[in-house]
């Protein structure tokens, strides 16, 4: 049974596909965008500043968050915006042949970033509003386990596909192929949750402009107004500041010549130790942090799932000062890391949850603090680059490791609300 009734399908036929879904379009403008244009000649600080700026809607997405409140149902925005972004993932593959592909691959990722970052509002809409709170700390395992998999399909298998590609057929068409599984995959997305996805609830009456702009004025006055809201706006934002920095210039560090401090790793390799070695640590981590947070509470568990999110971003530091050959050794390192990360930001995703979304409006208040999130990893992400050149890679993740103190204070110092979770 879930939260709307008996009536909805059960969480396993539509959690795990959803969150693949949510994943597959952040994951492949954050992480595989920068190895296609690695391999398509593009400097390492242009990627890191382009294709950050071109996430912004998932900062900005509080923006038109509430907007979704008001028309249609949770399921309508979701399936709509998968369509869209398959469609768009296949104009992506058509035009990089043409000249200027950067500047068109980049205002299509923006169209595809926007739609992403709705996508994520209405999916995170239907899971808040379809599943109790009991639910939700158990099946945030499985949704962190789903998008990660997305993380390591993308950035692993058809990474690996796009490096065999490049061997065979060349760079270009490599990536116009990869593209276009991208595009497949959202449009076979969209047509099974059209049939399979609770509508996740129905939307505030708006029976006029002057009810919209009231709507949209009571969701921010209520979402300022929730207890110790600035303790957590400042946790959400600095709790992923050190992945931030990193985030964009591992899969570069990869990819980079030895003899300029990289590991000198090709492009197939690179999926094969995320596509490989990460993808069972990332999963196993995600569904063990569900079932351990929901036996102990967010409360007794926060600052620990705080140290498996952050302490292992030193693997990255050792890589860059001893520069293994051995690919084993390499992903074992992406192992350590990834069970981490899959087992700490379930902390982030159920304080999000249980902490600032809880009241009137769920989904809205859910898109702001996602969208907080995704400035604490947006404004560190565009400058990484320039900081890497400058401190060259050594130094570079020894800074991540320095950057990784804010999260720890803030996990330390945040209180949690003590007022009826259903109220603001």
């Amino acid at each position: 049974m879930t939260g709307s009734g008996t009536t909805d399908p059960h969480p396993v036929r539509w959690v795990p596909t959803l969150y693949f879904a949510e994943g597959l379009p952040f994951v492949a403008i954050a992480m595989v965008s920068t190895l296609m244009y690695k391999s398509l000649g593009i400097s390492d600080g242009r990627i890191a500043f382009w294709t950050s700026l071109v996430m912004l809607p998932w900062t900005l997405k509080p923006v038109w968050g509430p907007l979704l409140e008001m028309f249609k149902t949770k399921k309508y925005f979701v399936v709509a915006t998968q369509s869209i972004v398959g469609v768009t993932f296949g104009l992506l593959a058509l035009s990089l042949p043409l000249d200027g592909f950067f500047r068109y691959t980049l205002a299509l990722f923006a169209i595809i970033a926007f739609n992403g970052a709705t996508h994520d509002i209405a999916a995170d809409g239907v899971y808040i509003n379809v599943l109790p709170e009991a639910l939700q700390a158990k099946f945030v395992g499985w949704q962190g386990a789903a998008y990660n998999i997305a993380k390591i399909f993308t950035q692993g298998a058809l990474v690996y596909l796009a490096g065999q590609l490049e061997i065979r057929i060349g760079i270009l068409h490599a990536w116009m192929i990869v593209m276009g599984v991208f595009s497949v995959i959202m449009l076979l997305l969209s047509l099974y949750h059209a049939k399979f996805l609770p509508t996740g609830g129905t939307s505030t009456h708006v029976a006029s402009l002057h009810d919209a702009f009231g709507t949209f004025s009571d969701v921010l006055r209520t979402f300022f107004e929730k207890q110790y809201v600035y303790w957590g706006i400042a946790f959400i934002i600095l709790y992923r500041f050190a992945e931030g920095q990193a985030i964009k210039i591992v899969p570069l560090f990869f990819k980079a010549a030895r003899e300029q401090g990289g590991l000198g790793l090709t492009t197939s390799e690179i999926g094969i130790v995320y596509g490989t070695f990460g993808a069972a640590a990332f999963v196993i981590g995600s569904l063990l942090a569900g079932y351990f947070t929901a036996g102990r509470g967010l409360r007794k568990s926060l600052f620990v799932l705080c140290c498996f999110f952050n302490i292992p971003f030193a693997v990255y530091a050792v890589l860059a000062l001893t520069q293994p050959t051995s690919l084993s050794l390499i992903g074992t390192a992406v192992v350590f890391e990834y069970f981490g990360y899959g087992f700490g930001f379930v902390g982030l995703t159920l304080f999000m949850m249980q902490q600032i979304a809880p009241g009137k409006y769920k989904m809205a208040h859910y898109a702001f603090a996602t969208g907080l999130m995704s400035l604490g990893m947006t404004i560190p992400s565009m400058v990484s680059g320039l900081v890497s050149d400058w401190l060259g890679y050594k130094t570079f993740f020894l800074w991540v490791m320095v950057a990784t103190i804010p999260s720890f204070l803030v996990t330390w110092l945040v209180p949690f609300r003590t007022v009826d979770p259903e109220q603001p």
